[in-house]
């Protein structure tokens, strides 16, 4: 319904009555911390625009370029022309627009390859910082354990939680070693057995990603705590839940 990773994105689910959201951070090459869920720019960008810099056309990886050069970026344009020339937000941006509107965030730390600690540290002390005042700070989640564990040493009270893609051995080591509150896994891998093992474990398990309201009600009625999902017009009005 609108580009991801974007302000406009937020103001949608606002609009909807939704009032927790999820968003991916990243760091560009001087250590900004800005939304964007792949490692490149191509597919929620206009980076192959050749009248752009030879820097940002012949290279994608967004990690690659200062924020100064990734600012200049139209990420809605991809998505309808009701959109174009929404830009990429910065952490700041998502801090100061959630905080005066009352939205809730799931912050998903997401390392450019070979970042991840370096991205863990500053995205944690970031919103540590920026939510300094909140009553609710931001839950951090990753994939990455490294990034986890640098995140639990920047700003140990910020919440976090381990992301799952497999239930793998060690899951429930790793997560009690990094100090997770929450466990957010594919919606696939839940059933009762599964979140009844996470809540036993003293962790709160989440969904992902989940687009239709038949399953997010069969998991919440396992005891998931919450669905996470990219279309709040399938789930239905935000006071059906």
């Amino acid at each position: 319904m609108a580009p991801e990773n974007t302000l406009a994105g937020f103001r949608l689910g606002l609009r909807n009555g939704w009032r927790m959201a999820e968003c991916d951070v990243q760091l560009s090459a001087d250590g900004v911390p800005f939304l964007l869920h792949d490692a490149t720019l191509t597919r929620t960008t206009n980076v192959a625009d050749t009248a752009l810099s030879p820097a940002l056309h012949n290279d994608p990886i967004a990690g690659h370029h200062p924020w100064a050069t990734l600012a200049q970026l139209d990420a809605g344009g991809w998505h309808s022309a009701a959109y174009a020339g929404e830009p990429l937000p910065t952490l700041a941006d998502v801090a100061g627009f959630s905080l005066a509107q009352g939205l809730c965030l799931n912050l998903e730390i997401k390392p450019s390859p070979g970042t991840d600690r370096e991205t863990g540290r500053v995205v944690a002390g970031h919103a540590a910082r920026l939510w300094a005042q909140a009553a609710l700070p931001p839950l951090l989640t990753s994939f990455s354990p490294e990034a986890l564990a640098a995140a639990q040493t920047a700003a140990p009270q910020v919440p976090r939680g381990l992301l799952l893609d497999a239930w793998w051995p060690g899951w429930h080591a790793t997560a009690q070693r990094l100090g997770c509150c929450a466990l957010v896994a594919h919606h696939p891998l839940w059933n009762a057995a599964t979140v009844a093992e996470v809540l036993a474990a003293g962790l709160h398990p989440l969904a992902y990603t989940v687009n239709d309201a038949t399953t997010a009600r069969q998991l919440l009625a396992w005891g998931v705590a919450s669905v996470i999902s990219d279309r709040v017009d399938a789930l239905g009005p935000a006071g059906d839940w």
